[in-house]
């Protein structure tokens, strides 16, 4: 028999992951699924990244690439953190990696040893706890709740910190909550931090270009603790380049080096293709994105307007990204007559059977009570999924 690691046996499926896969089952049975579970933008790469994607190809960039990335796109990063962020960093402090999920891996597993403490704001994206244990690291959750936005404030972030703390991982805006941290709160983060210099804060940017309200700060802003942060972020949601695998960091130049010699030993540089088309997207101003940007708003109230007329549904207003968070525990010990839901998992299963929609439980994000709606998908398919959400959810009683 075949002996697995420990390391593999201790980690959990990616929940949004397992929901896709799923869905996918039941629709290969020829099931009308509606799946709302995974974090991908339906808009199709923009023409002008394919061009430059071909003319690539034609140009012969099929060679092996530098681990950190060919440095005319480090580069082209370096001028979008300038310009988007008001962030200088040098080439030699980006590396550039197979999507923004090894960005995060390759710093975790450069600065956490054993034991090291790593606190993490629950709602979290699904894989940040999985990574922090694959390190050796020991997660810390400050727990924010939808009464406070799904954000922590200073007070709690002072309180987590202790002689273990080595890392602190936040989005912002936040997957699964779409909850945006403000000038305001994030500085006060920031003053948290400038008395604990030896902590790194790793902060999760992705979703940085889809926010309704204001502009996006990035945490690294504060001049006191721009060596202490990594601005980590990707091509995936703002360019709709999900599958074309890009991610990137921006960190003190130790970091860095850290990163890329980790790098260097799992994966290499990513696709040559993918870098060359990259270079565009970095180049373009981000004022191209407002079309998208006004379609997800619009999309955030349509769902919210069937979510307010629920009985017993919470939400709050996200101000980015694409999810919607609601507190659904109003719900748990009801029953339809055939299945009693306990908790999150089983209303998502239910939800899946009896409406034909996929969801995904939050308890993967840390928050047991909430399910996530990604609304990345069209407002016609919208529509008929919540319509099928709340005939589903009409079904129980308590």
């Amino acid at each position: 028999m075949i002996q697995l690691s420990e390391r593999l046996n201790a980690m959990e499926e990616s929940a949004t992951l397992a929901m896709a896969r799923l869905s996918r089952e039941l629709k290969a049975q020829g099931k009308d699924i509606i799946s709302l579970s995974l974090g991908e933008p339906d808009f199709h790469t923009p023409l002008f990244i394919k061009d430059a994607a071909i003319q690539a190809i034609d140009d012969n960039y099929t060679t092996y690439t530098p681990v950190a990335g060919y440095d005319d796109l480090r580069e082209a990063i370096a001028k979008k953190f300038s310009r988007d962020n008001g962030l200088n960093y040098s080439k030699e402090q980006i590396v550039v990696s197979t999507g923004a999920k090894q960005s995060i891996a390759n710093v975790v597993l450069s600065l956490i040893n054993p034991g090291d403490e790593v606190i993490i704001p629950a709602p979290y994206w699904v894989s940040y706890i999985e990574i922090v244990k694959m390190a050796g690291g020991i997660p810390v959750i400050i727990e924010a709740g939808i009464e406070q936005d799904f954000k922590i404030n200073a007070a709690q972030l002072s309180e987590a910190i202790s002689q273990k703390t080595k890392l602190f991982i936040f989005s912002s805006p936040c997957n699964p909550t779409g909850s945006v941290y403000s000038a305001t709160e994030l500085r006060s983060l920031a003053q948290v931090f400038a008395k604990h210099p030896n902590i790194i804060a790793l902060s999760d940017e992705i979703y940085e270009h889809i926010c309704f309200e204001g502009s996006h700060t990035s945490l690294a802003h504060f001049d006191e603790i721009f060596d202490q942060v990594v601005t980590v972020n990707g091509v995936s949601k703002a360019w709709a380049m999900t599958g074309w695998r890009l991610g990137y960091i921006g960190a003190s130049k130790q970091i860095a080096d850290a990163c890329n010699k980790i790098q260097g030993q799992f994966t290499s540089g990513t696709s040559s293709i993918t870098q060359r088309a990259a270079i565009v997207a970095m180049l373009e101003d981000p004022s191209c994105l407002s079309e998208m940007v006004d379609t997800f708003r619009r999309r955030r109230d349509l769902v919210l307007w069937y979510l307010k007329k629920i009985p017993g549904v919470k939400c709050n207003l996200p101000t980015g990204a694409f999810y919607l968070f609601p507190d659904v525990s109003y719900y748990f010990g009801s029953s339809d007559g055939t299945q009693t839901i306990a908790n999150g998992d089983d209303l998502c299963m239910y939800l899946l059977r009896v409406g034909n929609v996929a969801l995904v439980d939050g308890k993967g994000f840390g928050a047991p009570n909430c399910i996530r709606i990604s609304y990345a998908a069209s407002e016609e398919q919208l529509k008929k999924a919540m319509e099928r959400l709340t005939d589903a959810l009409a079904q129980l009683s308590r």
